[in-house]
């Protein structure tokens, strides 16, 4: 398949630039691969299509404020640092990117908070706009870093064109979040309220927690025509052999297995046996799905409305299969459904 195959025009208006009122009030569109039907439901209905015994697979990662506001040395220019990954905790480098990128010069020191508490300065260019910065704080690590957070503002989306919220902090993360690492939300999973994942639980429904902290490269664009030629950016991830154990005991009793959000389902499928069970993992992942591919451990998903040509659309049409796909983006849109980061959900069975 060739990237044109991922281009649709999506309204303006249907970009969500606000969460729901109810994290599982948002609207649900549910897919059934088999009968290649559509129903249109409510988040919260989404108990219904799980039994006891299922399993469905969170990506508690915990987004970090990555977004600080600094000053250059000499100009005053405003300067946009977006904190990608730590380096070196004991240097304390970091992988960023800035903007504007031409003005950020090796050797340039940039300026944070109203008393310039915390100073970087640029060591390396990495690519166009990234750079790498040594952060000089008076302090110890932990200081450093509360210092980071207390400058840092939540990295919502670029293409929500308004100011961030105190709300946002709270909002643009899920209620299981724990490890902290991920410069963007895995957003599926900000349809789960507590109230919801507790009548799960009752249900019966097992949790296998696993660990992918979003990047950038989740979200660059394609721009390729030839899919197979997309590099995309390594991130962390780790399984545990606990999340390993629940999914295969739920695999060997035949029940279903969910991966919560594109994210789970990478970090699932960038870790399997040659038996096509679940292998506990603790590295760094650049997998790339795409049609054809062939999923071995989850046979359901829930996901978010994605955006044209984006490796995330390109994973659901693998998982969906590429005409059901379409279908379902063409109902979303006559339908009014919400997309991207706070729009609405899709099931797919």
């Amino acid at each position: 398949m060739k990237l044109s195959h991922f281009n649709f025009n999506l309204p303006k208006e249907l970009l969500a630039e606000y969460p729901a009122e109810n994290r599982d009030e948002s609207r649900l569109m549910v897919v059934n691969r088999k009968t290649k039907t559509i129903e249109h439901k409510m988040f919260k209905d989404i108990i219904d299509y799980f039994e006891e015994g299922d399993v469905m697979v969170l990506n508690n990662t915990k987004v970090f404020p990555a977004r600080l506001y600094g000053n250059k040395e000499k100009t005053g220019a405003r300067i946009e640092v977006f904190l990608l990954r730590e380096l070196n905790a004991e240097q304390r480098l970091w992988d960023v990117l800035v903007d504007p990128a031409r003005k950020i010069r090796i050797g340039n020191k940039l300026y944070f908070g109203d008393d310039d508490s915390l100073v970087a300065e640029v060591i390396d260019n990495t690519t166009s706009r990234g750079r790498t910065l040594r952060f000089l704080y008076d302090g110890s690590y932990e200081e450093f870093r509360n210092k980071l957070t207390e400058l840092g503002e939540t990295p919502i989306p670029k293409y929500i064109n308004r100011e961030v919220t105190p709300e946002d902090a709270e909002r643009y993360q899920t209620i299981y979040a724990k490890e902290e690492g991920a410069v963007a939300a895995p957003t599926a999973g900000l349809h789960f309220s507590k109230h919801l994942l507790k009548r799960l639980e009752i249900k019966g429904i097992d949790f296998a927690e696993v660990t992918l902290h979003v990047g950038l490269g989740t979200f660059n664009p394609v721009e390729v025509e030839d899919l197979s030629k997309h590099k995309m950016d390594s991130e962390e991830l780790k399984i545990t052999q606990e999340a390993c154990d629940i999914v295969n005991k739920a695999k060997a009793n035949k029940k279903k297995v969910c991966a919560v959000g594109t994210t789970s389902m990478r970090a699932i499928e960038s870790s399997v046996s040659s038996a096509k069970t679940l292998n506990p993992y603790d590295g760094w992942t650049n997998k790339f799905i795409f049609p054809p591919h062939d999923f071995s451990i989850a046979d359901c998903m829930i996901t978010n409305f994605h955006t044209p040509k984006s490796t995330l659309l390109m994973m659901i049409s693998a998982f969906t299969g590429h005409d059901l796909m379409k279908k379902a983006y063409e109902e979303a849109i006559k339908e009014g459904y919400r997309f991207y980061s706070y729009g609405d959900a899709m099931l797919i069975l």
